[in-house]
């Protein structure tokens, strides 16, 4: 336990009081009840309660607490409960730090060698696996190399990493010039920064792009962070940089088979407020019902949030060769392309989506393998 974190226990009257730095918290007779390591009460493996905590008495009170030794605190609850906690497991619970790495938001100065990882490794070295997980993680995107361009490869990365998601475009979609493709992706045309299908509920949470023949100058991959882009944003315009997290929109896909409607804000944020990603597509947008005030206001924060993802020193470019595939965090990282001229030659790329928790359910995994190792050790 760390020296910064100590639980002091009083036994007239009983309490169980957790120190961290300068702050202290008493702790509820209900929270340490919930979080009993009973095995009769807790199952060992899963972790899952063997009880229904919801049905605790709200009246429930501490009876006596008394240490047995440095790490173990002996707590009889007025329920009649009796069990020996060891304050390490407590303390693990309280403790703020994630063992997930945090996300660090990038502009073009980002050294793409951070970002780069060797498919074969990926699949054979365990270790280097976790080293591309942690990179996604960070930076919300990793390009792979030496992928195989056989078809339906991608299926086999996406599993990987995570859990492939099927949408109407199939378990993974054709990206090349087609005259008649319904999203215009499927054309020769340059795309600014985007989300990926934002009409939908939920959004795609991480999308692949995997390059198997690529003839052309042009089609360049760009990328661009929008949790920096979103920094920048909220300094120059805090009332729009509101507007935009606060304001449902619209976003509307149609083709000849099927219409997606959905209403969310453009910025995304976690539980706490804090940004986590944007939902932009200014192909697939609507301006919501404002004052015209607001609306002007609103109209101008889109726009610049536009100018920012596309700043050379926000975004940047580079050439997805045959064999390389990018993994990012659809809402996170906006992709996009230049334009490419057909007659260069052929280019083909395949997409697919995975649900967001993957990588996260990988790495998780890894380390608890890891942890497992070490123990044995």
């Amino acid at each position: 336990m760390s020296t910064h974190h100590a639980f002091v226990i009083h036994e007239d009257p009983p309490s169980v009081v957790f120190h961290a730095g300068e702050q202290s918290w008493e702790m509820s007779p209900l929270w340490l009840r919930e979080r009993t390591q009973a095995p009769d009460q807790l199952e060992p493996m899963t972790q899952q309660r063997l009880f229904d905590s919801h049905a605790i008495d709200t009246r429930l009170t501490l009876e006596s607490a008394s240490r047995t030794d440095e790490h173990h605190v002996e707590l009889v609850f007025s329920d009649g409960h009796r069990e020996t906690y060891d304050l390490r497991v407590l303390a693990n619970e309280l403790d703020a730090a994630s063992r997930f790495p945090d996300a660090e938001p990038w502009n073009a100065s980002l050294d793409q060698r951070r970002v780069r990882f060797d498919w074969t490794q990926v699949l054979e070295n365990p270790a280097y696996f976790q080293a591309s997980l942690d990179a996604y993680l960070r930076y919300g995107y990793i390009v792979l190399y030496g992928v195989p361009t056989d078809p339906e490869r991608i299926l086999q990365v996406g599993s990987h990493f995570g859990y492939v998601k099927e949408t109407n475009f199939g378990r993974y979609f054709e990206v090349y010039s087609r005259p008649n493709g319904n999203d215009l992706a499927y054309r020769s045309v340059a795309l600014g920064p985007h989300t990926d299908n934002p009409y939908r509920n939920p959004v795609p949470g991480i999308q692949l792009l995997h390059c198997l023949v690529n003839e052309t100058s042009g089609g360049l991959s760009t990328l661009a962070d929008s949790l920096k882009v979103l920094e920048q944003l909220r300094e120059e315009t805090p009332e729009g940089y509101e507007l935009l997290k606060t304001t449902s929109v619209r976003f509307r896909f149609v083709d000849a088979g099927t219409e997606l409607v959905t209403h969310r804000t453009m910025i995304q944020t976690d539980d706490d407020g804090h940004p986590t990603g944007v939902h932009y597509s200014p192909r697939l947008d609507a301006l919501p019902l404002l004052s015209d005030a607001q609306t002007r206001l609103f109209h101008r924060a889109r726009q610049r949030l536009g100018e920012l993802l596309t700043d050379p020193a926000y975004e940047v470019r580079f050439t997805l060769d045959a064999g390389e595939l990018m993994l990012f965090d659809n809402s996170r990282v906006l992709h996009g392309r230049t334009s490419y001229d057909t007659n260069e030659g052929h280019r083909h790329l395949q997409g697919c989506y995975l649900d967001t928790d993957g990588p996260r359910e990988r790495f998780a995994s890894l380390m608890k393998n890891r942890d497992s190792i070490e123990e044995v050790a």
